[in-house]
């Protein structure tokens, strides 16, 4: 018996995804015809053509909203390693790992507005510095 509720369970799931597809499909279709041909001139489109947009876009575009969480977690442990690692150089290494990125790509991590990068000196201090 358990048996035939998990197939029942899994038959419903594809219905569901299925039915779920067709109505996106449908709601593309029709926001493209009511919209381009009078916008830009181009042909009305079939079902099937919008299917095959859908899916040409996820192909292109990788959307759809689904599957970034494994994305976000390996973005924070990136995020984790570099910061033990930059916690455990020292003061010589960090400013060799600076110069590097600096090297190789400008500035980006500059903040905009004379914001300063990592541990640098506020300018104020560097005026006072220079006085002495």
């Amino acid at each position: 018996m358990r048996r035939k509720s998990k197939v029942g369970k899994v038959i419903g799931i594809l219905l569901c995804v299925v039915l779920f597809a067709a109505l996106f499909t449908f709601i593309v279709m029709s926001l493209w015809n009511a919209i381009l041909p009078a916008v830009i001139g181009v042909k009305a489109i079939t079902f099937w053509q919008a299917l095959g947009i859908l899916i040409l876009s996820k192909i292109l575009f990788g959307g759809f909203g689904g599957g970034h969480k494994w994305k976000e977690r390996g973005g924070q442990r990136w995020k984790e390693r570099m910061m033990s690692k930059w916690g455990n150089m020292t003061e010589e290494e960090k400013e060799q790992f600076k110069n590097s990125w600096e090297a190789r790509c400008g500035r980006p991590w500059r903040r905009p507005f004379g914001g300063q990068r990592f541990e640098e000196k506020k300018p104020e201090d560097s005026r006072e510095a220079g006085a002495e």
